[in-house]
C-alpha cells in the first residue's frame, strides 16, 4: 500500500509528499473495498470516505522487487535487468545508473527527500575478497557471509535521489536482520537468527537463517520504522521546506508478528492481527501531519505493492468467512488479477470529491508522472517511460490511460487494453495452479483472453472465439516492448526480446 500526501499547489507552494508502500495486503483486506472484510481498517476507510477510491488500480508486476522498480522510475520492471523473481537483501542495486528517478527528480524541484522502510532494490555492499552473492536472486545462507557489514553499502537509496534512509535491507525474511541508517548498519549484525513467518504458528516455518543484530526483534521493525517517519515529517514540517518520505512497509508480509497490542486482536490469525497493526501505522502518519500542520491540504493515496500472498493462509482466511482477494482470481505471483490487482484511495479536500469513486485503469508506475504533473516538473524523454499522470482522473476527468502490461513472479506476461485482457501463459504464470511447467498447464490452450467486464474472475477463455483480439493484443505488446515505451515520446533502448513475447516470457 502506498500512501502520498501532498501540499496543494493552490496556495502556491511546493506540494509536501508522503509515499507509505504496504506489503503483500490484499484488495478485500479493505474494508472501504470489500464490505465483507473481518479485519477492520478504520483509518483506510475515512481515507475512502473523504476521498476517491479507484477499483481498477494495478502495479505492474505481482511481486515485490519489481513493483518498487516501476514505482519508483515510471518503468515497467520488465525493462530492467530482473525478468523474474526477486532480489535478496545483498543484491546489488537493480535501479540503473543515470536513471532519474521520482526521487530525484523532486529533488531537484527543492525538495527533501527520504525513504523510510523496506527498501529492497538492492544495496552495493561490500564483499569480502572472493565471496559472491546472487545479483539477480536472493542470497543462500552461505552468501550471507559474504559481505562485510562493518563498511557502508554505496548504491542505495542515497544514490538514487534520497537525502535520508532507514529501514531493512529487504523482505523481514532476508538477511541481514538489523536496521539500516543512510549508507550503513546501525548496529552490526553479529549473531545468527531466524523467525516465526506465523507469531500464532511458532513451531510453523521460519524465515531464513542469517546474520542478525543483538537484540533485533523482528516485531520491532514495522513500530520503529512508523516512529521514524512520525519523527521525520515533524522535523521537515518545523524546517518549512517542502519535503518527499517514501515509506514502504515491511507489513502484513511474512514474518507477520503483530505487537503484543494488536496479537489475536482479529480472531483470523496473525497475518489478520498484522493488517490491523499495518491500517493503526498508516493512522499514525495521518496524525504526525495533522499534529505538524501540514494535512489541510493534503492529497493521499494508499494502495499495495501486490495481491495478498498465500503466505497469508487465504484458504483458512476465507473458511472463516474473509477474502483477502476479494473474490478475484489468483494470488501474489500471477498473473491473474488477483496477483496486481490492488486497493487504492486517493484523498485531496480541495480538489478530490469524497466519497467518489473512479474505475478508471491506474498503475502504480503513473505516481511518477503524477507527481510531476502536480509538482510542475519536466519529466526527461528518458524517463519514466511507463507513466501516466493519474491527475486527471483525481479530477473526475477522463485518463490518458487505458492500457496495461502486468508481469509475474515467472516473467509471464499480460496486456490489456479496456476490458479485453490477454495472457500469454497457459496458467496462473506463479504460484497458483496450474503453475508454469506443471504437466496440467500443458494441457490448456497457451493463450487466455478475458472480458473484465463481464468477467472479473476470469473464468471463461475467450482466446479462440476472439483472434482479432489476440493478434490485436500481442502486436500492441510487441510494439511496447520494441518501443522501449509505451507512452509517447522518441522509441528508447529495448532490453527484452521482443520475440520471446510471443511466448510469453521475457529473457
Amino acid at each position: 500500500m502506498f500512501l502520498v500526501v501532498l501540499s496543494s499547489a493552490l496556495a502556491g507552494e511546493k506540494p509536501n509528499l508522503v509515499f507509505i508502500l504496504a506489503d503483500d495486503l490484499g484488495i478485500g483486506d479493505v474494508r472501504a473495498f470489500n464490505k465483507d472484510s473481518k479485519i477492520p481498517t478504520p483509518n483506510l476507510d475515512r481515507l475512502a470516505a473523504s476521498g476517491m477510491k479507484f477499483v481498477d488500480a494495478h502495479t505492474s508486476s505481482s511481486v515485490c522487487t519489481p513493483t518498487r522498480y516501476g514505482l519508483l522510475t515510471g518503468r515497467y520492471n520488465w525493462r530492467s535487468r530482473l525478468q523474474s523473481g526477486v532480489l535478496g537483501g545483498l543484491s546489488p542495486r537493480l535501479i540503473e545508473d543515470g536513471r532519474v528517478t521520482v526521487a530525484a527528480m523532486l529533488k531537484a524541484e527543492g525538495y527533501r527527500t527520504a525513504a523510510i522502510g523496506k527498501w529492497h532494490l538492492g544495496l552495493g555492499w561490500v564483499k569480502h575478497e572472493g565471496k559472491a552473492v546472487n545479483e539477480l536472486g536472493i542470497e543462500n545462507e552461505a552468501q550471507t557471509g559474504s559481505v562485510d557489514y562493518s563498511k557502508s553499502f554505496t548504491d542505495g537509496p542515497l544514490a538514487v535521489g534520497f537525502d535520508y534512509y532507514f529501514g531493512i535491507a529487504a523482505s523481514l525474511d532476508m538477511a541481514p536482520y538489523t536496521f539500516l541508517e543512510n549508507d550503513r548498519c546501525t548496529v552490526l549484525p553479529t549473531e545468527t537468527n531466524h523467525f516465526p513467518m506465523m507469531a500464532d504458528r511458532p513451531g510453523g516455518p521460519k524465515s531464513r537463517k542469517g546474520p542478525t543484530a543483538p537484540g533485533f526483534d523482528a516485531k520491532n521493525v514495522l513500530p520503529t520504522c512508523t516512529a521514524k517517519a512520525v519523527e521525520w515529517i515533524g522535523a521537515q514540517a518545523k524546517a518549512g521546506k517542502p519535503f518527499f518520505l517514501y515509506m514502504p512497509l515491511n507489513a502484513p508480509h511474512t514474518p507477520s508478528v503483530p505487537t503484543a497490542e494488536f496479537d489475536g486482536k482479529s480472531n483470523l490469525n496473525s497475518y489478520a492481527d498484522f493488517v490491523m497493526q499495518t491500517d493503526a501505522s498508516v493512522g499514525a502518519v495521518l496524525d504526525a501531519l495533522e499534529k505538524a500542520g501540514v494535512a489541510d491540504n493534503t492529497l493521499i493515496v494508499v494502495t499495495s505493492d501486490n495481491g495478498c500472498s498465500p503466505q497469508a493462509r487465504i484458504e483458512e482466511l476465507r473458511q472463516k468467512g474473509h477474502d483477502p482477494c476479494w473474490g478475484l482470481r489468483g494470488t501474489k505471483a500471477d498473473v491473474w488479477e488477483g496477483g496486481h490487482r490492488v486497493p487504492f484511495i486517493a484523498r485531496w479536500p480541495v480538489k478530490v470529491k469524497p466519497g467518489s469513486e473512479s474505475t478508471q485503469i491506474v498503475c502504480l508506475t503513473d505516481f511518477y508522472a503524477t507527481m510531476a504533473d502536480i509538482a510542475g516538473a519536466k519529466i526527461p524523454g528518458t524517463a519514466a517511460e511507463d507513466s501516466v499522470s493519474f491527475l486527471p482522473a483525481l479530477l473526475g476527468q477522463p485518463s490518458a490511460r487505458d492500457t496495461l502490461v502486468s508481469h509475474s513472479i515467472s516473467g509471464h506476461f499480460a496486456i490489456r487494453r479496456g476490458s479485453m485482457k490477454l495472457c500469454l501463459t497457459p496458467g496462473s504464470g506463479g504460484w497458483s495452479d496450474p503453475r508454469p511447467g506443471n504437466p496440467a498447464a500443458a494441457k490448456l490452450p497457451p493463450l487466455q483472453l478475458y472480458d473484465l467486464a463481464a468477467d472479473r474472475g476470469e473464468t471463461k477463455n475467450l482466446a479462440t472465439e476472439r483472434p482479432d483480439d489476440v493478434k490485436a493484443l500481442t502486436a500492441l505488446l510487441e510494439k511496447f516492448v520494441a518501443d522501449g515505451r509505451s507512452t509517447p515520446g522518441e522509441p528508447q533502448k529495448n532490453t527484452v526480446d521482443v520475440h520471446i513475447i510471443k511466448a510469453g516470457k521475457a529473457k
